[in-house]
């Protein structure tokens, strides 16, 4: 995977969306089981790249990474999961619907990790059909962090005439468990090249994320903000309350228009519930979430 520039990988990874291309030799998707797939890399985590990331997502910058960072390193082999011709779906238009990532310990600046990404099978999906990446880091053997990713591809489920509800869950996706809307209580104003800096610093240059042209191709009205950012922002407004060793659920809900404003609200969960934070972003018009989350002791 390191031999790979994220450039060429992101590229090919996006041949499948293309017509009369996706139907070339080793773009085709030929279908399978994608729980066989399987990619490896080694990263260092790098001082500049930290506090470039810490200064776009709002973290202090520190001699340890944000519990968000890892991600970003997992990222390239999730695109290399998605290109592959057995991964049955299109990266372009498969959508990141929730995350949990747990950190087991804080990741010195300076480490050098092992980071492996295989998926789940495919199961079906309210919306659709989902698919699970599933991240581990190790350092020295050690597991410091992990995370598991979910991806909806919209369409009818299999098994369903309609694409009602198949597996009990939410219809619009979500964490394994119930997140709940906190009211906003704090008013963010975004810019609208956040997701051009945030891109810059992860390597997630989907179009639907960086102008208003290329977002508008995929139906957007305008850019939208990287789920992954927006949970990295709510857990920076968060960090000096969550512990070394946590647990991160989010659920990614509606998106969130560039430029824009959102309100964000947290409150404590009861230890007698779990303990942790209970986290949102909402919009000021009308309350609808744009992501859910909560932190609890990992």
């Amino acid at each position: 995977m390191d031999a790979t520039p994220l450039g060429a990988v992101l590229f090919r990874a996006a041949l499948p969306s293309i017509p009369v291309v996706n139907q070339l030799p080793g773009v085709r998707k030929t279908g399978g089981d994608p729980s066989t797939l399987h990619e490896v890399r080694t990263a260092t985590v790098t001082r500049d790249h930290v506090s470039a990331y810490a200064a776009v997502c709002g973290f202090p910058v520190k001699d340890t990474a944000p519990v968000t960072f890892p991600h970003v390193l997992a990222f390239p082999l999730h695109m290399a999961v998605m290109s592959s011709p057995t991964f049955p779906f299109p990266a372009i238009g498969t959508v990141h619907i929730a995350n949990r990532l747990t950190q087991r310990r804080p990741i010195e600046v300076g480490e050098t990790l092992q980071i492996e990404v295989h998926t789940s099978a495919v199961r079906p999906h309210p919306k659709g059909q989902a698919v699970d990446f599933l991240a581990a880091a190790t350092a020295d053997g050690e597991t410091v962090w992990e995370s598991t990713s979910t991806y909806l591809r919209r369409g009818v489920s299999p098994g369903s005439t309609d694409g009602g509800p198949t597996d009990g869950g939410s219809t619009d996706g979500g964490s394994t468990e119930e997140l709940s809307v906190v009211p906003g209580r704090v008013t963010w104003r975004l810019a609208g090249d956040v997701g051009r800096r945030y891109a810059a610093v992860s390597g997630d240059h989907n179009p639907i994320h960086l102008h208003p042209l290329t977002a508008k191709a995929f139906g957007f009205p305008r850019q939208i903000a990287h789920g992954m950012w927006s949970l990295a922002r709510c857990v920076a407004a968060l960090e000096n309350r969550i512990p070394d060793a946590v647990t991160v659920d989010a659920a990614f809900k509606k998106p969130i228009v560039l430029p824009g404003t959102v309100g964000f609200g947290q409150d404590a969960v009861p230890d007698g519930a779990g303990g942790g934070i209970a986290f949102a972003l909402t919009s000021p018009k009308d309350g609808a979430p744009h992501l859910l989350g909560r932190t609890r002791p990992a």
